[in-house]
């Protein structure tokens, strides 16, 4: 960890990111976290597995839940040890998003009397299969703890909001054909050939760009593996492909399947199979809720769609409007030079607290 740790929020990011929380690692950060937030008495605590809520109970007219998740992705070329650079701090998870916790830790022990009752949630292993995810397990096993009238989600952002989220499906493909000598391959259907026009199809492809409220979606068709092959000198039988779509949230899943399967119908034949592997929706920007209203205007910047599929998502199946808010670059997320500034972390906190305080 950097020799000296400073003071306020940057010091707060800064040891967030010096406890290792690896998804299905998040004991010790949960343990600092619910450590914290027990010191504020205005807040109830209560904790299920390594999920970690705190909420305000004042009657207030309006609930605003901010959610952010504890885990991050495996450390990349040593940066699993905070860094400081003048007033830049560089470590995993320091954008994704252990800077937004930091303003929500800071912004919970400021605020005993917001204008708005809150719910603080820190959930577990949200950067892994949707199985695994905490908030998932909180609206299982306590959905009060969960329920909001709105929700802002940490993620990075760069300081402006980014509405809603597109949604995701993965699917397979697999290809037949039939086994013969390399010699002689006209006896045979090589299988691995026939990802070729099928592969150049989904290079090419072109997604739809909705504009929602005023926010400007894109979809996207990508290859993520392939495989294929029986010997040297062996044509293959069979071949497969694993591609992902995301599709902009005025759609479903049903109908963004469709729409892939009548893009890639004319390289698919009778013997081929289609695989749904994953199939999760979006959600719409919902900017006309006044909380999230007043967070864009906050913000002093126009919004942006959220082209990634994040936890807004969760609580709008759940009928609760959300929106991503917080510091730092999303470009950066996941990569060797995470970063956020001192400055990303002070602008995001007023935002929000301006938010909190005073109310819609």
């Amino acid at each position: 960890m950097t020799d000296a740790v400073p003071d306020g929020l940057l010091g707060l990011a800064t040891a967030l990111v010096g406890i290792p929380s690896v998804s299905h690692h998040e004991q010790v950060v949960a343990d600092a976290v619910q450590a914290a937030l027990e010191l504020c008495a205005w807040l109830d605590v209560e904790r299920v597995g390594d999920n970690v809520v705190a909420r305000t109970h004042l009657g207030r007219q309006r609930r605003v839940l901010l959610a952010g998740h504890l885990d991050t992705v495996p450390p990349v070329d040593g940066n699993d040890v905070p860094r400081l650079e003048g007033s830049t701090l560089f470590g995993v998870g320091a954008a994704d998003m252990k800077g937004g916790l930091a303003v929500f830790l800071h912004l919970a022990g400021r605020l005993p009397e917001p204008a708005v009752d809150v719910t603080w949630c820190f959930y577990a292993t949200e950067e892994v299969a949707h199985e695994f995810n905490g908030l998932r397990q909180l609206w299982s096993e306590r959905p009060d703890l969960v329920a909001a009238d709105v929700a802002i989600l940490g993620e990075p952002t760069g300081g402006l909001v980014e509405a809603g989220c597109q949604g995701t499906l993965r699917f397979k493909i697999r290809l037949a054909g039939a086994r013969a000598h390399t010699a002689r391959p006209h006896t045979g259907r090589n299988a691995v050939h026939r990802l070729a026009p099928l592969l150049t199809t989904a290079a090419g492809y072109e997604g739809r760009r909705p504009v929602i409220d005023g926010c400007e979606y894109a979809e996207q068709l990508q290859a993520v593996s392939v495989e294929g092959g029986v010997a040297g000198n062996v044509v293959p039988d069979e071949a497969t492909v694993v591609l992902n779509h995301r599709f902009a949230p005025d759609r479903d899943e049903a109908e963004a399947e469709s729409a892939v399967r009548e893009l890639l119908a004319p390289h698919l034949d009778a013997g081929d199979h289609w695989e749904l592997l994953e199939a999760t929706a979006g959600a719409p920007p919902s900017l006309d809720h006044p909380v999230l209203a007043a967070l864009v205007a906050g913000t002093q910047v126009a919004p942006r769609a959220k082209v990634g599929w994040t936890d807004v998502a969760t609580f709008w199946a759940h009928g609760v409007p959300a929106a991503n808010f917080g510091p730092a670059d999303p470009l950066l997320a996941h990569t060797p030079g995470e970063h956020v500034t001192e400055q990303e972390l002070v602008d995001a906190a007023a935002v929000l607290e301006a938010l909190l305080r005073d109310g819609v």
